[in-house]
């Protein structure tokens, strides 16, 4: 019997800490954020990280009543998640003047693609050709192989118009609805190089200016050696009817009294 009582005591203790297990999962858990970043984008899909803790008490936070600002106290187990956010799904319409013969990219999706795949989004692009519009009217659909970009590469003047991309998530809610207007130049028709072109246009400015001063610098010395002449010759003009005039007042005779 003696051997028999300490079997059972020992089958308790044995299966005793799976029972307390048990409770203890028994035992609701509660997660509150605690801090989120803000959206990485101001339109259409972004991504932000919330910061989850949980809470000490979870059943008395549970059971209180709703309304109390009180809602437990918070542990430090935590955890961060990534998620994606909306702030507006409008991104409205952004414009681009390129020249022939130029890469052109449009990145509907950007960072969320990497977070969340591209199979987690209903991506459509239309296109309006050689306008820049948001009348819907004036799109048809047009071919993304890569589904959440459209690359031009070279682009050519037939390429130019809007182009609108549309996301939905699995609901079929819209969550992003952007238009890129892309103009299109003939390689030779302007230069973009802003820099390239300043520089260009001081060096044409000094040319003009350099090439003025050399029209300028004969006729402003002939005008002074034309001008010492007119000088010298009034002066000996005026000389001499002074020298006359000096003759002509000795030579006369003295009146008597």
């Amino acid at each position: 019997m003696l051997g028999l009582h300490f079997l059972l005591v020992f089958l308790v203790v044995l299966h005793l800490p799976p029972l307390v297990r048990l409770q203890e999962e028994d035992k609701p858990s509660l997660e509150v954020i605690v801090h989120s970043t803000p959206c990485s984008a101001t339109c259409g899909l972004g991504m932000k990280n919330q910061t989850l803790c949980l809470l000490k008490d979870a059943e008395a936070a549970i059971d209180k009543e709703e309304g109390q600002k009180d809602g437990g106290e918070v542990s430090e187990d935590c955890r961060v998640r990534s998620v994606t956010c909306v702030e507006s799904s409008e991104c409205g319409l952004t414009t681009s003047t390129v020249t022939t013969g130029q890469r052109v990219e449009m990145d509907c999706l950007g960072e969320v693609m990497k977070a969340r795949g591209r199979f987690s989004w209903r991506v459509s692009w239309r296109f309006a050709r050689g306008v820049i519009t948001s009348d819907e009217s004036l799109f048809s659909r047009v071919s993304a192989p890569l589904l959440d970009r459209v690359v031009l590469d070279p682009v050519c003047e037939e390429n130019a118009g809007t182009y609108r991309c549309r996301v939905m998530d699995s609901a079929f809610r819209e969550v992003k609805r952007i238009y890129w207007g892309v103009r299109v130049l003939p390689a030779d028709f302007l230069n973009l190089d802003y820099e390239s072109s300043l520089a260009h246009w001081d060096t044409h400015q000094n040319q003009t200016l350099l090439d003025l001063l050399d029209q300028i610098t004969p006729l402003y010395q002939t005008v002074l050696i034309s001008f010492g002449i007119a000088c010298l010759a009034a002066g000996t003009i005026l000389s001499c009817l002074y020298c006359l005039l000096l003759k002509k007042h000795s030579t006369r005779p003295l009146k008597k009294r």
